[in-house]
């Protein structure tokens, strides 16, 4: 781990372990074990909008017309996405580790290399776009139905949060169609110097052309991010049953609420692994406005943190034995033949 990751991991620990104090430990520990089982269904039904999520990657691979590589199926790209889910949820490598194990992953299932660079790279742009237009649905939805002077701390802490996802999108966007892969590669190789740098770098030009290809590709890229979006938006059952189990139920339009700003809030906080105390401090900002308790709040947010272990650590002891399975697959392939 490196030093900044252990410095923001530390401060967001910090957080998270003061607004727990701040409520109070058995307040809210008596609150979620009120759920009991309702936690474990709470974590089955994630499977659904994950399922939507493995779609919105699989739509944008196609046959080549020469048949040099094959079509990513629906289960292929759902094991992928849910060890990269498990990877950013449980791992201290931001957001961004999430998509490089799905690459790595999606190469080991068949896939080119390049192929599965460019969908992942396209996928998960379309998936924060979809998320601020779901965090911004969610806000025009609540206003409709809410008093107006219970929106203005609201709208401060959405529009700063979606601007900072947004400003982070339209940055990551245009830095691919500039090339994002050749660019970075080229400046790590006058980093670290040295070497031959010529066929990292035509294979970093080939995952360039690939993303612009793909961008040219416009209805998959539409259907990926309106599957994404379902996806957010089928999501917010999760909070709508956690809340329910937890002896705290609020209707469709407050889980949307909590839900859709709540993931804008813990996105925008993405150097923190997990958003750990940032989720958390989110919460606790939103209940007063679906009239729930503070200890409740992060009740929620503690269930949604337990879903993420219950899904997550198998996903990670499934990505450690089958890279050790990769690994012993190359080391065979690598063995000379007897005579």
């Amino acid at each position: 781990m490196s030093r900044a990751a252990l410095f923001l991991l530390s401060i967001g620990t910090a957080l998270f372990v003061g607004l727990l104090a701040w409520q109070g430990f058995g307040s809210v520990a008596s609150t979620l074990l009120a759920a009991g089982w309702g936690l474990a269904l709470v974590a089955a039904f994630h499977a659904v909008p994950l399922v939507l999520d493995a779609a919105a990657i699989s739509v944008l691979f196609q046959r080549s017309r020469n048949g040099a590589h094959r079509e990513l199926s629906l289960r292929d790209a759902l094991f992928a996405r849910w060890i990269g889910e498990s990877v950013n949820s449980l791992l201290p490598a931001g957001q961004i580790g999430g998509p490089v194990v799905m690459v790595r992953q999606l190469s080991q299932l068949g896939m080119r290399m390049r192929d599965a660079a460019s969908v992942i790279t396209v996928s998960t742009t379309a998936q924060a776009l979809a998320q601020i237009v779901f965090a911004l649905g969610g806000l025009l939805l609540f206003g409709a139905s809410a008093a107006h002077g219970a929106l203005h701390d609201l709208r401060t802490a959405t529009l700063i949060a979606t601007g900072v996802l947004g400003a982070m999108i339209v940055g990551f966007y245009y830095a691919q169609r500039r090339g994002l892969f050749g660019r970075l590669l080229g400046v790590v190789s006058k980093v670290f110097g040295k070497r031959d740098w010529s066929a990292l770098m035509t294979r970093a030009e080939a995952v360039d052309a690939a993303v612009e290809a793909l961008y040219r590709e416009r209805g998959r890229v539409a259907a990926s991010f309106v599957l994404s979006l379902v996806g957010w938006v089928v999501g917010t059952v999760e909070v709508w049953l956690a809340l329910r189990f937890l002896g705290h139920p609020v209707d469709w339009i407050d889980a949307l609420l909590l839900e859709s700003i709540g993931q804008a809030i813990r996105g925008a906080a993405f150097m923190i692994p997990g958003s750990l105390g940032v989720q958390e401090g989110g919460y606790l900002l939103l209940a007063p406005l679906v009239g729930l308790p503070p200890d409740a709040a992060l009740a929620l947010s503690l269930a949604k943190r337990a879903r993420e272990i219950l899904l997550g650590l198998p996903g990670l002891l499934v990505l450690h034995f089958s890279e050790r399975s990769w690994q012993r697959r190359r080391a065979t392939a690598r063995v000379p033949a007897a005579d």
